[in-house]
């Protein structure tokens, strides 16, 4: 039209990448530098649906999950190498695109998606095939619904504040431009070692509260500058370089969870998974001793005849599997959090020491002793419990 070249993709988007993009794969020319990323930036971003208040933008991350989990699972009841196939094929892409959006720092809703939606699944997969076949009692049914109903209590828990430190008066936005090298002599040799604009900032009252805040913990406890937020943060705080904020008693980031996992809701994330194992198990044993009559849940997990003999058996097997290789990865992970707490180590500090070789490997390896904060079992998961327990300090300047 008017002598000039068109796609159909131009339709959906009128993104002049878009068009650049085309005409170079039609020419069979290579795209310039980070072309296909500003690509998929705009179509993410033009991808809404109507809605009475405006369009609404739809989270590209969250389609994927809703989508193809299904799909794989139902092609992987069809045969048994299909099953193989798929249930070897998923951990996987899953980890792969772990580490690409770990390596990017990027935020996703991903595994946020794929957590949630492969419950509610395997729930509904649980009163369409097995609940049917009459081998389950309604007792069973409830125990197993109150299981999945505290889990979501307790995630939705631990979805919420980590532990953020407020962010100090005239920075809004945490800062992403670290302070000159001379400024800033070490992260964890405390306050003397912040000198030049860090002072500077000190004195005009940007970090004052943080200041006077932090000289009110006990003598003898670090506490260091965090060059991107422009405060002094508590000791055992980290700066997320995801959140891009500075949390109490930093852990780590979860992407299951999408946030942090800090001071305030450490507790609710390990009763998350302390009720997803349970869960999971009940209703893998409840499925079990459906499908595979007269065998213990172990045997047929791994030995089950008449699993492929009908489509709806397949399904329920292969859901079985599914929610194992799940359980496995999120057992492994609740077993590392109950013996860094058993030891009073964060996986923060026990990166850091092993990076900075001053921890000692336990127990094979799973756990680092970091030797700092160690008081005994003990007093190591009564300090773990009463987590949260008393608000944080509030600085002069909330105070005023």
């Amino acid at each position: 039209r008017r002598g000039r070249r068109n796609h159909l993709a131009a339709c959906c988007c009128d993104c002049e990448e878009l068009d650049d993009g085309c005409d170079r794969w039609l020419m069979c020319k290579s795209l310039p530098p980070g072309a296909l990323e500003r690509i998929a930036d705009t179509v993410a971003d033009r991808l809404r649906v109507p809605w009475f208040s405006g369009a609404v933008k739809i989270n590209v991350s969250l389609v994927p999950p809703l989508v193809l989990l299904p799909v794989f699972l139902h092609v992987a009841a069809l045969h048994f190498l299909l099953g193989l196939i798929v249930l070897t094929s998923l951990p996987v892409v899953v980890l792969w695109y772990y580490y690409l959006t770990h390596r990017r720092k990027e935020r996703t809703l991903f595994f946020l998606s794929l957590g949630l939606f492969s419950l509610g699944y395997m729930y509904y997969v649980f009163l369409r095939e097995v609940v049917p076949r009459g081998h389950v009692e309604d007792s069973q049914v409830v125990a197993l619904t109150c299981g999945l109903i505290l889990m979501l209590a307790a995630l939705s828990r631990a979805k919420k504040d980590p532990g953020y430190l407020p962010i100090p008066a005239g920075n809004e936005e945490p800062s992403h431009q670290g302070l000159p090298n001379r400024s800033v002599r070490g992260s964890s040799s405390g306050l003397p070692g912040i000198s030049g604009a860090a002072s500077s900032r000190a004195v005009n009252g940007e970090a004052k509260g943080y200041c006077r805040m932090s000289a009110e913990q006990p003598e003898g406890v670090k506490k260091d500058w965090c060059t991107k937020c422009q405060l002094v943060r508590p000791a055992r705080a980290g700066h997320c370089r995801l959140c891009g904020r500075c949390v109490r008693r930093l852990d780590h980031h979860c992407v299951w969870i999408n946030s942090c996992v800090g001071e305030q809701n450490h507790q609710a994330f390990i009763l998350a998974l302390s009720f997803f194992m349970l869960t999971s198990v009940y209703g893998i044993t409840l499925t079990l001793h459906t499908i595979c009559r007269g065998r213990t849940p172990f045997v047929a997990l791994f030995y089950c005849p008449g699993a492929y003999s009908d489509y709806s058996s397949a399904l329920s097997f292969t859901c079985v599997w599914y929610c194992a290789i799940v359980t496995a990865g999120m057992g492994y992970i609740l077993l590392i959090q109950l013996l860094n707490i058993s030891y009073n180590v964060t996986e923060r500090e026990a990166r850091l020491a092993l990076r900075d070789n001053t921890g000692r490997r336990l127990l094979g390896g799973l756990v680092v002793d970091t030797g700092q904060y160690n008081r005994g079992l003990l007093c190591n998961w009564g300090h773990f419990l009463s987590l949260g327990s008393s608000p944080p300090q509030r600085s002069a300047e909330d105070i005023v």
